[in-house]
């Protein structure tokens, strides 16, 4: 699609504006509706657009897959090292109280630094599947299998059902 210079023009100014929103998202979620799942998906759908734009071999010249992997397992390592930092500080799990002096500042930093992990997780998990799906698709295309619409109207286009 990169050939097309409006799709170009509105990407150009579109994903720069979703990956400062999903900022907002995921920096606002304690205090308001959002938070590190939305967040994930609005960073995911930025990269997404990117890709649907310029290629996949660009997009992942920009987030390399091993950096994808890497980030969904940090995501999660980050949820889970956050949420034991409570026992092992002698509270409960996710009790983030006993992280810092002041028992607000704790809260609030431990669930940022929560849904930091959610929306790291979430956001490279979502552009997993779609690296998943569009590479498949790509084989499927290089084997010369046909590629079957489930929403083309017209029969005669179809492969025959076993």
């Amino acid at each position: 699609m990169k050939d097309n210079a409006i799709l170009v023009v509105v990407a150009r100014f579109l994903i720069p504006l979703m990956m400062l929103f999903g900022l907002y998202v995921q920096f606002h979620g304690e205090y308001s509706p959002g938070g590190g799942f939305q967040a994930g998906v609005l960073f995911a759908a930025g990269w997404i657009l990117f890709v649907f734009i310029y290629g996949l071999e660009t997009g992942l010249r920009i987030i390399p897959e091993r950096v994808i992997y890497a980030l969904a397992c940090l995501g999660v390592l980050l949820y889970g090292l956050i949420g034991l930092l409570g026992p092992l500080l002698g509270g409960r799990y996710l009790d983030f109280s006993v992280l810092l002096p002041a028992p607000r500042a704790a809260q609030q930093a431990g669930i940022i630094l929560v849904e930091l992990g959610v929306g790291i997780t979430v956001a490279s998990v979502v552009m997993l599947f779609f690296l998943l799906f569009a590479r498949r698709r790509a084989e499927a295309e290089a084997e010369g299998l046909p590629l079957v619409d489930p929403l083309d109207e017209d029969e005669s286009r179809r492969e025959p059902r076993p």
